[in-house]
């Protein structure tokens, strides 16, 4: 299976002058002309067409991409910031009326029935004619809009620091003490840290109401009831609807809920506290100090390709690539935004990894996150069109969770003692039993959000309580922090940046735990499935992506009754 990457460059334009780099709209406009110019006479003029597209869009989105990195990496840096800025209000606008010019162009063409029936051609033509659908030439302002204020959530959180022993500390670095042994000290940082994030409740609730009303408005422009109906279109979520949505989260609920009161009874019997707080939540229960998985960038990038060399070479050289060309920033520090990602940059095919590491084994499966995201791109790198490359995030993430649990097999690289590796093993598939509850919760909420656009701050805040409380264990003492509670929702960036982008990670995480099942009953036959899923990219539907894998598309309760016991029995062997 191993494959020998050689140095990465990008290839050789065909449509767009080999010295091109894009600055102004004006520079640009002409190869979009060219595009809409073009006589399209038969199947191969088609086909070549579309090829030029999508070089054309493949060195915007990389230019975007690169915008976007840099503004996340130091969110302090005006001229980034500015730069960012410049495509979404001067370049994106010009798009969008081009493209639909443009879709609507190669849907008219006599010869789109014949290169339908190519592999693949199927699937983004399907896309296509959506794009056709939803465009409307009013909303182009609004998205303007929504993506400038989309930009200041980044700009609050990555503002947000507290000082803890005379120290300045990012609210991730800061989360880390919450592990300490020391229940007092945890019990401080965990006010704190919750203090520091309601000190903007008011600014990030305000900002939550605007982007609500514009897209909201979004959706009625475009001839639909209301946001989430428009983003399931636009989404392109043909393979599933609003109820199995709900279907999940009913599922969620009945097997999975239990299995958190069962961990946080355990939790809490161990601690021998009176009361579970919040603040005990992600200390070891046997009294242990904290999980260190690495010192410092530079061990977790180097241990990191170790692990991706052991499970295949082909998986540590593509890691190994990217650390030569510096597409890693992985510690954290102030003036970085929050959070985490994989950045695909469509022209070289080689992708940038953003995280804010400090030494916790969260962090470590962070990279073994974004470097499965990583192994899809290099894997789907040499696809005829980007439309085949950009994967549904339901298959996007099925090959960043499934690399969380096949990799374990070599966390041995991080934890070189035995009952160190498997509290580590074990400490993550309890992470996976807490994160399920969490994405039906972010999930459902977002469903009543948009359905009820027009609801009131207060109103948000008993439904969000009401809907929290049907997916949190019953264990966890909540005393006289009711507003903390209530507010917990807003550090999901998910909500404000990327809406309706989350139930993917449950879904992806019960086919990770299927894709693991697979591995763990024979590694190579697992391996193998794993990445011919992967290099699909988005040329067949999802559930055939799916069934390439040897793993189900399904949010039935007997289904995920099946796939917790898996987890279950896993957990049972690591405690013996």
């Amino acid at each position: 299976m191993a494959q020998e990457i050689k140095a990465i460059q990008r290839p050789q334009r065909t449509f767009l002058p080999e010295d091109f780099a894009l600055s102004t709209w004006d520079k640009l406009k002409p190869y979009f002309d060219t595009l809409l110019k073009k006589e399209l006479q038969s199947v191969q003029d088609l086909r070549e067409w579309f090829l030029h597209r999508s070089e054309l869009e493949s060195v915007i989105s990389e230019d975007l991409a690169w915008r976007y990195i840099k503004m996340t990496c130091y969110t302090d840096n005006e001229q980034y910031s500015q730069s960012y800025q410049d495509f979404i209000v001067n370049i994106q606008p010009e798009i969008a009326p081009i493209a639909d010019q443009l879709n609507k162009k190669a849907a008219a063409c006599p010869f789109l029935r014949d290169i339908e029936k190519k592999e693949g051609y199927d699937i983004m033509i399907r896309n296509l004619k959506k794009e056709i659908e939803l465009f409307r030439e009013e909303n182009v302002p609004l998205f303007t809009e929504i993506n400038t204020e989309t930009q200041k959530y980044a700009q609050i959180s990555g503002g947000m620091s507290v000082e803890i022993d005379g120290k300045e500390l990012t609210l991730q670095q800061a989360s880390v003490i919450l592990m300490s042994i020391d229940r007092k000290k945890r019990e401080e940082v965990y006010h704190k840290i919750a203090s520091r994030r309601l000190q903007d409740k008011q600014t990030l609730d305000e900002l939550f109401n605007k982007l609500i009303a514009l897209r909201n408005q979004v959706a009625i422009n475009a001839g639909f009831q209301n946001f989430r109906d428009y983003m399931f279109k636009a989404l392109g979520r043909f393979d599933y609807t609003p109820q199995d949505c709900f279907n999940f989260h009913e599922s969620i609920q009945s097997q999975v809920v239990p299995m958190l009161n069962e961990l946080a009874k355990e939790r809490k019997d161990k601690l021998k506290v009176d009361a579970l707080r919040p603040w005990d939540k992600a200390v070891d229960p046997e009294g242990l100090e904290p999980l260190k998985a690495f010192n410092n960038g530079k061990d977790l990038t180097d241990k990191t390709i170790e692990v991706f060399n052991r499970l295949d070479p082909f998986l540590g050289q593509c890691l190994a690539i990217m650390k030569e060309m510096g597409h890693l920033d992985l510690e954290s520090r102030k003036g970085k935004a929050p959070g985490g990602y994989n950045y695909p940059l469509s022209e070289i095919g080689v992708p940038f990894i953003f995280m804010n590491a400090t030494s916790t084994l969260r962090d470590m499966v962070t990279i073994m996150h974004e470097g499965g995201h990583a192994i899809h791109n290099f894997l789907t790198r040499d696809l005829e069109l980007n439309d085949f490359k950009s994967t549904p995030s339901e298959v996007a993430e099925l090959a960043s969770m499934s690399m969380e649990l096949i990799s374990m097999d070599h966390w041995d690289v991080f934890f070189t003692d035995k009952e160190t590796l498997k509290r580590a093993k074990r400490e993550h598939l309890e992470d996976i039993i807490e994160t399920l509850p969490w994405v039906a919760t972010i999930d459902k909420f977002q469903h009543w959000i948009y359905e009820n656009a027009n609801h009131s701050a207060a109103v948000r805040l008993e439904n969000w309580n009401k809907i929290s409380d049907a997916f949190s264990d019953t264990i966890t003492d909540w005393g006289g922090l009711a507003e903390n509670k209530s507010y917990l929702w807003q550090k999901q960036l998910h909500l404000y940046e990327v809406p309706f982008y989350y139930i993917e990670y449950g879904m992806a995480q019960l086919g990770a735990i299927a894709v693991w099942r697979n591995y763990k009953k024979d590694k190579k036959k697992g391996l193998e499935g794993y990445q011919n899923a992967l290099k699909l990219g988005y040329m067949r539907s999802i559930p055939e992506v799916y069934a390439a894998a040897n793993i189900r598309f399904d949010f039935s309760k007997a289904y995920i009754q099946e796939l917790m016991d898996f987890v279950r029995a896993e957990l049972k062997k690591l405690a013996e």
